[in-house]
């Protein structure tokens, strides 16, 4: 992949060409693939994955090995689709796709890792549901996939996406980002939105710890993907509307490193603190020693 010093000099970088983030990082992955068009193709089947997910996991409700999750996407999809959420069917659908792509990676299917397994619910269902929202067609959903690799690019160089290395808020903080920033590209926000919106998203899951029950990517990992898609949402809705992060998106993604240096072990994907601690979870992981010996 191509790499960005930031994202001050993505969003610039865009600003001053008249395009979109987008336009900049595929433009600079065609360059080092010597083919704009594999580059495109290769993000159009990754959205192709991500929308049979999203499906596979609301209509089927695939259960985990593990038995933690399954069928709560299918649960939300139902709530939703009744008008029963306070938040209407938007956002409920919106939860109901993050949970079903999580709880397909949890039954051992075919996600996409946005940028990790474990985060793998927040971009596709930040991404459908916008799009749905205002009608934009698959091309724009592609591209703004794009948008979402910018911003994971920068993220990585400057902090972290490993839930071992910065706890939960290096992957689902950073899916959040990465989805507010292609939300914003969706919805027909500039640049400088785009950044603003990825900045609020991951100040909001700022400090965010990795506790995972009994080493599984089920327990609380499935529905912060739901709960990180709100706080994405909430981020686009906030940038489009000219609310401004106070700090600069990549001082954000510095401190989210820094934070993350700062966690104990017992913090990052460990299983060892947290509610992987609780009494509950430690039962779970009797439960399962014994009927998976």
């Amino acid at each position: 992949m191509p790499e960005f010093a930031s994202l001050a000099e993505l969003i610039g970088t865009a600003e001053s060409q008249g395009k979109k983030i987008s336009d900049v990082v595929l433009a600079a992955q065609a360059a080092e693939d010597d083919d704009r068009g594999n580059a495109w193709e290769r993000m159009r089947a990754g959205l192709e994955v991500m929308k049979e997910a999203s499906r596979r996991g609301i209509e089927e409700a695939p259960a985990s090995r593990g038995g933690l999750v399954g069928g709560d996407a299918r649960r939300m999809a139902q709530a939703a689709r009744s008008g029963r959420t306070a938040a209407g069917g938007v956002m409920g659908m919106a939860l109901a796709r993050a949970l079903a792509v999580a709880e397909v990676n949890a039954a051992m299917g075919r996600i996409v890792a946005a940028p990790t397994a474990g985060s793998c619910g927040v971009l596709p269902a930040v991404v459908l549901t916008v799009a749905e929202r205002f009608g934009a067609p698959d091309e724009a959903q592609v591209a703004s996939l794009f948008t979402a690799a910018g911003v994971g690019i920068v993220i990585a160089r400057l902090a972290s996406l490993a839930g071992a290395e910065g706890g939960c808020q290096a992957e689902t903080g950073s899916a959040a980002a990465m989805a507010a920033a292609a939300g914003v590209e969706l919805a027909g926000g500039s640049p400088d939105q785009a950044g603003q919106a990825a900045a609020i998203a991951l100040k909001g899951l700022l400090g965010l710890v990795c506790d995972p029950v009994a080493g599984l990517v089920e327990v609380p990992c499935v529905k912060r993907n739901a709960t990180a898609t709100a706080i994405a949402l909430a981020a686009i809705d906030l940038a489009l509307a000219g609310v401004r992060s106070a700090i600069p998106v990549d001082e954000v993604i510095e401190t989210m490193g820094r934070v993350g240096r700062c966690l104990p072990e017992a913090l990052r994907e460990t299983a060892e603190g947290g509610l992987a601690a609780t009494p509950t979870a430690r039962a779970i992981v009797t439960r399962l020693q014994r009927t998976n010996p």
